[in-house]
């Protein structure tokens, strides 16, 4: 008999009735990786006060200006409230509409699109935004299966999906992350990341500059090599300019010299380990003379990074957006975690670890030590032919799957919390492509530069009127915990949570439009497919896990469930002492589950049960860098950089982070400066084949000759456009001067650093 699921009771949460006195809510912060414990203020429907929650088991009080900034977020006039549709054909503008209209006008034309042109005529990317938000990211994949097309984008193409590949091949999942462990190293090399202000990235770490400044007090050492003398790079012990996009040679020739020394030493992780051999054979040709000049670092000041990483009692090497977003991401990735392993720094405290989240990590679920390893290439782009990579196609390649005719070819687009045309490289083609749509939807809290394009747009709600969870960050947290925070303030009424929005396009998508459209339908879908979840899971005790879930609805019950069936767990009963939802939300501030613990073999996934070190995918690739090193470097090349208040650029739009001075500028060297006859504050005009932007000239010493920088996320000038603060100072896109064909091969990661330019005097 089938047991019937209870009646789910509303998450917990603030009443629009709120008292009017001044009360304090505990929140996580939803602004970045960090992911911060705040402590906000209230006065009725104000926010009077934001600051840091200082029993936070993560952040202890730190908080960086962004977090302030969440109450310019909820209070934005431009932050869209009700749906906006087009009714009268894709010429027609964006009207304020109904939930009802916008919902039937959706349910009319997408199952139409499908039907008459299959499941892949419709394409679906999500933005860096669905990552902080619980609901958006858990009912994504619902929404996706629901669609049952094959051409699924992401921000991950963008960033990051270099170092899942390099984690899957070796770790065998994709976000079996290394970790270094800052709070008990000794000698810490950084490469092409600047988490002074990310506060790490696919790396959980609020208040690193207190972390490295700890580091240094201890007698240790931060190393930082860097384009840029970065925030990172100023409080280091140590800073060495790269060529950009050399970082493949410098990291081969590091273990180059570890083989070549005798000081490969592999440590405890020694019986878990393949390949070394191999490894060796393969960066024989990386001797350090050989890619110094690339580099623009000395033969010996390459051997002593390698000395002072094998001779350091405890030491670790992070890398991320700058060795992620080149030519060679994977390659480099794969490097660092190479010269991680083989100074027997891998899985052991002070090196690089593996947290052990509380829920929804793979490496905790199932048969300890091994598993099914990752694949690639399951099914291919039908117009560039690019392989899949964790589910996804390179986002880069979202306007040829538009432009190309032909079965398959993508007629409909649904963007989930994303702004592809600034993102993206080329985002004018993209802007073009969206034009020749059928049919397109946004979710989305702005009309942005992607979501002007849209037929309808569905407005998500405030971060302040979402419980949060932070779903895949404890996986790559410098501190086991758990924390969850409620909403600060109720949704307003009428406004459905961006989960059940996503629920309701599913329902749509699987043929459900009458249920979908109803107020409650997206209760019943859920409560359906859960059904069906666990009846594949665990059959057995079916009545016991409904029961135990019968407190939450939508991503707080699958909250819930992973963290009941996860290695904490209570598992529903078995284990009483063990995580709840309901216990962690009873505890502000969140859980301690401790520091990161040795986890090998049992984090492993790989099929043989072992650390891959040559995965026979990225060996294959080496030759093609090590032909390349023939090649000679520009005379100029251009890099992103970000900066603390200015991640993202829907941050643009809010005041506590647009104030002070102008942000985007094009850094360069006083000595090219001179060569191109700019001055400070000139305008430069920066060229790449026919694209070219303008931005005013920053002059500085912190970046080296021949390197010119332009922050990521700008380029708010586009008609259509409702993001009336960040106009006033628009800003050049960066993306606009490179190539969107350029691509890292098999992660299908887009190249966003290290290309060529042309930088001369705006005429």
């Amino acid at each position: 008999m089938t047991p019937t699921l209870p009646s789910p009771q509303t998450s917990a949460g603030a009443s629009r009735d709120a008292p009017p006195g001044p009360q304090t809510h505990y929140r996580i912060c939803p602004l970045c990786e960090a992911c911060c414990g705040l402590e906000i203020r209230t006065q009725g429907q104000r926010v009077t006060r934001i600051q840091g929650w200082q029993t936070d088991v993560l952040s202890a009080g730190y908080l960086c200006p962004k977090a302030v900034a969440l109450k310019d977020l909820h209070e934005d006039p431009d932050r869209l409230r009700t749906p906006l549709m087009r009714r009268n054909g894709r010429n027609s503008p964006l009207e304020p509409a109904s939930w009802d209209e916008a919902l039937a006008l959706i349910a009319q034309r997408l199952p139409a699109i499908t039907a008459a042109h299959g499941r892949d005529a419709l394409a679906l990317v999500a933005g860096n935004p669905s990552a902080h938000k619980m609901g958006l990211l858990l009912y994504f994949a619902r929404l996706a299966r629901a669609a049952g097309s094959k051409n699924l984008f992401s921000a991950s193409t963008l960033d990051q999906m270099p170092k899942q590949l390099q984690s899957g091949l070796m770790f065998g999942h994709w976000l079996s992350i290394g970790l270094p462990d800052i709070s008990r190293t000794d000698f810490m090399l950084v490469i092409g990341a600047n988490p002074v202000a990310s506060n790490g990235s696919m790396w959980t770490v609020p208040d690193f500059r207190g972390k490295a400044r700890a580091l240094r007090a201890r007698g240790g050492r931060l190393v930082v090599i860097d384009p840029r003398r970065s925030e990172t790079a100023e409080i280091a012990d140590a800073h060495h300019a790269i060529r950009p996009g050399a970082d493949v040679y410098l990291l081969a020739a590091m273990v180059h010299t570890l083989f070549a020394e005798g000081l490969v030493r592999l440590g405890p992780a020694a019986p878990w380990v393949n390949g070394v051999a191999e490894l060796q054979a393969a960066v024989a040709g990386f001797a350090p003379e050989r890619v110094a000049a690339r580099c623009g670092i000395g033969a010996d000041t390459i051997r002593q990074f390698t000395r002072d990483l094998a001779a350091a009692p405890r030491a670790c090497v992070y890398g991320r957006i700058g060795t992620c977003t080149q030519v060679y991401g994977k390659l480099a990735c794969w490097l660092i975690d190479l010269l991680n392993t083989l100074t027997g720094n891998l899985d052991q405290p002070g090196g690089v670890m593996f947290s052990k989240a509380p829920a929804f990590a793979a490496n905790t679920a199932g048969k300890p030590g091994s598993g099914r390893g990752v694949a690639t290439g399951r099914h291919v782009g039908r117009a560039s032919g690019a392989p899949e990579v964790f589910g996804e196609l390179p986002i880069v390649q979202l306007p040829d799957e538009i432009e190309t005719p032909g079965p398959g070819q993508v007629r409909a687009l649904i963007v989930v919390a994303g702004n592809p045309v600034l993102s993206v490289p080329n985002g004018a083609r993209l802007a073009a492509a969206l034009d020749t749509l059928d049919f397109m939807v946004s979710l989305d809290i702005y009309c942005n530069e992607t979501a002007r394009h849209a037929d309808v747009i569905l407005p998500g709600l405030s971060p302040l009127e979402e419980g949060h969870y932070d779903v895949p960050f404890p996986q790559f947290s410098h501190h086991n915990q758990a924390r969850y925070s409620p909403p600060v303030f109720a949704a307003p009424p009428g406004q459905p949570p961006e989960w059940q929005i996503l629920m309701r396009l599913a329902g749509i998508l699987s043929g459900q439009s009458d249920t979908a459209l109803q107020a409650d339908g997206a209760l019943a879908l859920d409560n359906e497919w859960l059904m069906d979840d666990l009846r594949r899971a665990n059959p057995s005790r079916m009545d016991e896990t409904l029961a135990a879930l019968a407190d939450w609805q939508g991503p707080e019950r699958l909250v819930d469930l992973a963290l009941r069936s996860g290695p904490y767990g209570d598992g529903f009963g078995l284990r009483p002492d063990g995580l709840t939802l309901a216990k962690v939300a009873a505890r502000p501030g969140g859980i301690d589950l401790g520091p990161l613990q040795p986890r090998l073999p049992e984090m492993l996934r790989t099929p043989s049960g072992r650390v891959e070190l040559a995965p026979p995918l990225l060996l294959a690739d080496l030759p093609r860098a090590l032909a390349d090193l023939a090649t000679p470097a520009p005379d100029m090349v251009i890099i992103g950089r970000r900066d603390v208040r200015s991640n993202n650029s829907w941050m643009h739009n809010l005041p506590t982070l647009a104030k002070g001075p102008v942000r985007c500028t094009l850094l360069l060297h006083p000595t090219d400066a001179q060569r191109l006859g700019l001055a400070d504050g000139a305008l430069a005009r920066i060229r790449r084949g026919s694209a070219s932007v303008t931005a005013p000239v920053q002059i500085s010493t912190a970046l080296m000759p021949g390197v010119a920088s332009l922050p990521h996320g700008w380029g708010h000038d586009l008609p259509g456009v409702q993001l009336r603060l960040a106009a006033e100072r628009p800003g050049a896109n960066l993306n606009a001067l490179l190539d969107d064909r350029l691509i890292d091969p098999l992660s299908g990661n887009a190249v966003l650093s290290g290309l060529a330019v042309e930088v001369a005097p705006a005429l």
